[in-house]
């Protein structure tokens, strides 16, 4: 069974999928920080790095984009990689591409102040920008269509030959700009021709609109922004036909509902309003998922454990055996059962943990080429559904297996927690903003479940000035929304991360 829940805060918006009451994959969004990948802009060059072929360009999203004279010119490897799909063409790729790359210079496409239109493919990370093409493209659901490229192409995932002729034939049809392209999404495969015409359509309008707020804006801005979370929620939704959809907050549900009343008849989605006092996050285990996945220790159901490290090139995950019994006769085949084990958390760990870049996984040795095959496959087989591209390449002989994970955005770690001021930067401690989302969440149960009216909450001097600026007024907003009444009070005695309830009446302390 597959279920989505997606959990609204203030600040924070948390979408999980649970297969089988185990958590699958996690998405966090913060205020602050939303996705920006897909999103188009009106953008400035502010510098040309005439040595790399690039440029660094003003979007008016804190740090200044990248753009490489590779994602200026046309890439139609890029389009094959990003959308999956398959073009039947007449010429070789690679040659033209590397031919445009050879005789083309940065300074001769762009110039400082230049404006320009540009989406970001990649999103910012840490103090590196987001990066940017060129190759505009705008994603329906069915189609995305390519403004600036003629090609015309059906997603790989459409396997069966008449289907994808069908396909080639009808988008080839389609009357719309010659120099406009399209591609035939996986999704398609359930939808009319009237469906696909009518998207077509909205998404040229889309595109015209943003070529006319382009000319109506002088300074750097967003044009287009990508589908949120939520709607990206509803559709995968119904794409993949899951069981239900679980919303614990009633604008949002309401807001769920509206969007599939559009596709209600393509699946039969159940969406729901959480409507019980315990915290949706904490009935089904999340939370405590998600406290696991923040730790460097995870242990497995056999008794082994895996260590998550990160270095600056790499994330190294150490697979050992614990406290795992091998009292069986085959040794070897026990090994084999922690390292199988382990190759399914690990594929669970690096989407819950979104870990991108390089990844290597040490694997306890095993003596026979047909266990580490075992082994090999199984990790492919628990990676392939991910959402995000990976690479992996083969076992060797010490049992290390190296693989790239896409990095879609910054890293559960990334999001949650911060440098730690007490050991110089060695260690991490959670931001004041995750720690305002924790203190929210816990006065909702503290006042719901736990009948608390009166209450006093004790935090660092440092947290308490991150809170005046705009979360004191919200969180006694909230509580007396709820009937209740809350004080504020001060305590540099305290850790950084650590907040205390006490009762203003008995001045006791309440366990959250």
């Amino acid at each position: 069974m597959d279920e989505i829940l997606l959990n609204i805060e203030s600040k924070e918006r948390r979408c999980a999928h649970l297969r089988n009451g185990l958590l699958y994959d996690l998405t966090i969004e913060r205020k602050k920080e939303r996705q920006l990948a897909g999103n188009i802009y009106r953008g400035k060059v502010t510098n040309i790095l005439h040595n790399i072929q690039s440029a660094f360009i003003d979007i008016n999203e804190g740090e200044n984009g990248f753009i490489h004279i590779s994602d200026i010119i046309e890439n139609t490897r890029k389009f094959e990689q990003v959308f999956d799909m398959d073009f039947d063409l007449d010429y070789d790729i690679g040659e033209v591409d590397t031919r445009k790359q050879k005789d083309l210079k940065i300074d001769e496409v762009l110039k400082i102040d230049q404006p320009v239109l540009v989406q970001v493919v990649k999103e910012p990370i840490g103090t590196k920008g987001a990066r940017l093409t060129s190759n505009v493209s705008i994603a329906g659901r069915y189609l995305v269509l390519l403004p600036n490229s003629s090609h015309r192409g059906v997603s790989r995932k459409i396997e069966d030959r008449s289907t994808r002729d069908k396909f080639k034939k009808l988008i080839r049809s389609f009357e719309m700009p010659q120099d406009m392209g399209l591609i035939c999404r996986t999704a398609a495969k359930s939808a009319t021709t009237d469906q696909l015409v009518a998207e077509a359509h909205e998404l040229l309008k889309t595109w015209q609109e943003v070529i006319e707020s382009f000319h109506q804006t002088t300074e750097p801005a967003m044009l287009y922004a990508e589908s949120d979370l939520i709607k990206r929620a509803v559709i995968t939704a119904i794409d993949k036909r899951y069981e239900r959809l679980l919303v614990d907050d009633y604008p949002t549900f309401q807001a769920c509902k509206r969007l599939y009343d559009k596709y209600a008849e393509e699946h039969n989605l159940r969406i729901e309003f959480y409507r019980d006092k315990i915290p949706m996050f904490e009935r089904f285990n999340v939370e405590r998922e998600i406290d696991k996945a923040v730790r460097r220790k995870i242990w497995l159901p056999s008794g082994g454990y895996l260590y998550f490290d990160r270095t600056e090139a790499m994330h190294t995950i150490d697979v050992n055996s614990g406290r795992s019994s091998n009292t069986q006769a085959n040794v070897e085949e026990s090994l084999v059962r922690i390292n199988l084990e382990a190759a399914e958390e690990i594929a669970r760990q690096l989407r819950i943990r979104n870990i991108g870049g390089l990844v290597i996984c040490d694997f306890i040795d095993m003596r026979m080429r047909r266990n580490q095959r075992r082994v090999l496959e199984k990790i492919r087989e628990c990676m392939r559904h991910d959402s995000a591209k990976c690479t992996i390449l083969g076992m060797s002989d010490f049992g290390l297996v190296e693989m790239t994970r896409q990095r879609q955005r910054g890293s559960l770690m990334q999001t949650m927690f911060t440098a730690c001021p007490y050991c110089g930067g060695g260690g991490m401690v959670k931001t004041h903003e995750s720690i305002s989302i924790e203190i929210e969440r816990k006065l909702k149960k503290l006042i719901q479940c736990q009948q608390q009216f009166a209450i006093k909450l004790v935090i660092h001097p440092e947290l308490d000035r991150y809170l005046s600026d705009i979360d004191k007024r919200y969180l006694k907003e909230l509580a007396e929304s709820l009937n209740a009444k809350l004080a504020f009070e001060k305590d540099d005695t305290l850790h950084l991360n650590d907040f205390r309830f006490y009762s203003t009446t008995s001045q006791e302390l309440i366990e959250a």
